[in-house]
């Protein structure tokens, strides 16, 4: 009888007790779930004026215009275009000039749909001189 009651002592050794280790993960999960909205805080900045950057530096020349219209037609050096056919045209511009610049000015009814559809275009064929200008009185 004494040895039955040796290993029974035994086997419960053995085992590994997780109530602590539950604790410690909702003790984490619960500090983690308070800190996470304060370091998601907004950080206070002020923000230099529109017309202060530095425009000396970019040569007029390689300057293209992009306007996306109200009723989401894109209006590319003057001329309508399709989305397909803006993609071909500044891939094929950005072939000829990699240090072109795209001036995209957007009305401001506009679906941000449009927007994101040229600025993945850009993405994708990596354009990365952009200057984006939102119209708050209407574009043409």
């Amino acid at each position: 009888m004494r040895r039955f009651s040796q290993r029974n002592s035994l086997v419960t050794l053995s085992e590994i007790n997780i109530t602590p280790l539950l604790d410690l993960a909702f003790v984490l999960l619960i500090i983690f779930v308070i800190t996470r909205p304060m370091l998601e805080g907004r950080v206070k900045m002020q923000l230099p004026d529109g017309s202060s950057g530095d425009t000396k530096s970019v040569d007029r020349r390689s300057v293209r215009l992009i306007e996306i219209r109200s009723d989401g037609g894109y209006v590319f050096d003057g001329k309508r275009l399709s989305l397909t056919q803006l993609e071909s045209e500044l891939i094929k511009l950005a072939r000829d000039n990699p240090k072109m610049t795209l001036d995209l000015r957007a009305d401001k009814r506009v679906e941000f749909t449009y927007f994101y559809a040229v600025m993945d275009i850009c993405l994708r064929n990596h354009i990365s001189g952009l200057s984006v200008h939102y119209l708050p009185g209407g574009g043409r």
